[in-house]
């Protein structure tokens, strides 16, 4: 391998994408967009949630219990509404997405001792909401009824029997369950699938429909060195994205950074050489620019974007498409970058993630030279 012939595949390659500005707009803006846009537009956090409430008695338990719920930051007390047909209407409608029903005998069943029922109608079309909205608002009246019964035990002159066993919880890693800290780390991962395999996978195909293979196949520049010298200006890209990306990521939306910026790059890179000898395989074996770009965005975009962990818990996915997913590169990068990020892992905690990088990096680099032959058949 000579590196002058490289350089100049490597040069060749840089002038092709100053001239393609399209390219130039997706290294500089996609970075930017992305983070924004899950940034701000992706938020996991259910907090605020409507609640419409039909009080049949309007006692001063009644209202005690209420306030339980204003004092949660999951639920907004909007309305109270006079009848439950209003209450049915303001669920249909979309305006809450639970409703309070207490009945007119609540406060005669708490002081007889006798179980008091709070009805809660949830709005279930979305299923995620109404599970956070159940558990939640079953906390609040389980604590509520834990206060009225020590409290009306005292009032009989009985003794305090003791309190049942509970379990005082530490969140660790990301303490205030911020979803922006869980997502943000996980751009990256598009970030680069993008840059990496969408852009490196219209190199050779671009070569076809221009008509200009013919002469690169007349150089002496080996498979090898063109390869290596259309994806090097691409991997100094895809490095400029992630620095890009973690400045944002740490400088504008504040997303804890326990980890070591070696680390980080050193996984990035590994992750970037995987997904160029994937571009660059796909463009060999395409001869199309559109062909390449569709099935690059089929194999990189949409896995990294469903199946890497990035949003969804790979745990609770079915079998079958765990052991699926590990066969995706972007599961352990993704994985990576939260142990990086949020834990502070340093490079031996992350031979989990890296090995399995390591082994698609070697295995894909092998493919892609393998696949490119300097023949016009």
């Amino acid at each position: 391998m000579r590196w002058n012939r490289l350089l100049a595949v490597a040069v060749k390659e840089v002038i092709q994408i100053r001239r393609d500005v399209r390219s130039l707009i997706i290294v500089i803006l996609m970075p930017v967009i992305l983070v924004l846009l899950f940034g701000y537009g992706v938020n996991l956090d259910l907090k605020h949630l409507p609640v419409y409430v039909y009080d049949r008695e309007g006692s001063q338990d009644s209202q005690d219990l209420l306030k339980r719920f204003q004092a949660s930051d999951y639920f907004d007390l909007v309305k109270v509404v006079n009848n439950y047909p209003d209450l049915v209407r303001a669920i249909d409608s979309g305006q809450a997405k639970m409703g309070l029903v207490i009945p007119d005998d609540f406060s005669q069943r708490l002081h007889n001792g006798r179980i008091a029922s709070v009805q809660a109608p949830v709005d279930a079309s979305d299923d995620n909401t109404a599970n956070v909205l159940i558990n939640y608002s079953q906390a609040v009246v389980q604590g509520y009824s834990n206060d009225v019964q020590v409290e009306w035990r005292e009032r009989r002159g009985q003794t305090r029997q003791p309190e049942p066993l509970s379990v005082q919880t530490r969140t660790w890693y990301n303490e205030d369950l911020e979803s922006s800290a869980f997502i943000i780390p996980g751009v990256l991962a598009l970030v680069m699938s993008v840059i990496g395999a969408f852009l490196t996978s219209l190199t050779i195909a671009r070569e076809w429909e221009r008509g200009t293979m013919e002469q690169l196949v007349s150089t002496p520049v080996t498979p090898l060195e063109i390869m290596l010298g259309k994806l090097a200006p691409y991997f100094v890209l895809g490095m400029f994205a992630v620095a890009l990306c973690v400045v944002l990521a740490i400088g504008w939306f504040r997303v804890p950074f326990r980890g070591d910026m070696l680390t980080l790059f050193f996984s990035s890179a590994m992750f970037m050489v995987v997904v160029l000898a994937m571009g660059f395989f796909i463009s060999v074996i395409a001869k199309n620019q559109l062909a390449a770009s569709q099935i690059a965005l089929l194999f990189t975009f949409l896995p990294a974007f469903l199946l890497s962990g990035f949003l969804f818990a790979i745990e609770q996915m079915p079998r079958f498409i765990q052991l699926v997913t590990q066969i995706l590169p972007a599961r352990y990068y993704v994985s990576a970058l939260k142990e990086i990020f949020l834990k502070g892992a340093p490079l031996s905690m992350l031979m989990g993630e890296l090995v399995p990088l390591a082994i698609f990096a070697v295995l894909l680099t092998v493919v892609a030279t393998r696949s490119f032959h300097k023949r016009l058949a």
